[in-house]
């Protein structure tokens, strides 16, 4: 479904318009649509295998389980040890990834980091490795056709904005429309963190690309109580957004900015319902309905 169309919402008195990427899937949408766009495109004869890594509540780890489901093709995950409780669940991102056949593979925290280091180096050709978060230079293709649908939009925006773990969709984003400011926060680590990441994809950040400073150093996929709360007014507002990245995104455009902004919804709500699960726990608030 292309382009995706673009709604309003009213917030604190201000209006926002919204890109609903969400809408392409409930498991491969938003963001992760964007940047595995390349792979979409890519003929399932092409390729046998997909290898990724990183978090075993990842959106992204779901959403490439889907998208190899429907290719056909293998998928294996890395991660570090997990908790026997994380294995126990029965529902979330990480039990839904095994039920697309996400191979899951636990390595020792000593053997991690060299290992993903070492993974490009011994890839066949049929063979594609992602990156923690979807990080890969392919993910640029993707992010272009984004940048045209929002360049054609019958709509007038001051600002684009869109949170960031490794800042792909930011970066390539302002990379593609250089006369629009782009805002994004990081949601992983802090903004030196964020620009270390970014410029491993490319040598210099866009000028137009405006990273808002967290008002706290924000640990992440930490339940936040204030984080719940502006999960609920935007489910107010009418529409639902991830718990994981978009409290902080929020939080920074309400209290940093003041132009008219259109918002990419960069999808990820298959995990809210075990990150409400935490919350339910730790404040005792009452899940939405």
């Amino acid at each position: 479904m292309l382009p995706t169309p673009i709604t309003t919402i009213s917030l604190d008195g201000r209006t926002f318009y919204i890109k609903r990427d969400d809408l392409f899937d409930f498991y491969l949408a938003g963001n992760k649509f964007r940047k595995l766009y390349t792979l979409l495109q890519t003929p399932k004869k092409d390729l046998t295998k997909v290898i990724s890594y990183g978090g075993t509540q990842s959106n992204a780890m779901v959403a490439i389980a889907a998208l190899c489901k429907e290719k056909g093709w293998t998928f294996e995950y890395y991660t570090k040890p997990v908790s026997s409780f994380l294995k126990e669940q029965k529902k979330g991102n990480y039990i839904d990834a095994l039920n697309f056949g996400m191979q899951h593979i636990e390595l020792e925290e000593n053997l991690y980091r060299d290992f993903v280091a070492s993974l490009s180096v011994t890839l066949d050709e049929k063979t594609f490795v992602i990156h923690q978060g979807g990080a890969n230079k392919e993910a640029l293709f993707g992010l272009e056709v984004l940048a045209q649908e929002l360049l054609q939009a019958n709509v007038k925006f001051d600002a684009i904005a869109t949170p960031s773990g490794t800042g792909t969709t930011a970066l390539f984003l302002a990379k593609n429309i250089p006369h629009v400011k782009v805002y994004t926060t990081p949601c992983i680590g802090d903004v030196e963190y964020l620009k270390t990441q970014m410029l491993a994809l490319e040598p210099t950040l866009p000028k137009n690309l405006v990273i808002l400073e967290p008002k706290q150093k924000y640990h992440f996929a930490k339940p936040y109580n204030h984080f719940f709360a502006i999960y609920e007014k935007l489910l107010d507002a009418g529409v639902e957004f991830d718990l994981l990245y978009a409290p902080a995104m929020w939080e920074a455009l309400l209290e940093q900015t003041k132009e008219t902004v259109l918002y990419i919804h960069s999808g990820g709500v298959s995990g809210n319902a075990t990150m409400q699960e935490r919350y339910v726990r730790k404040f005792s608030v009452m899940p939405p309905k």
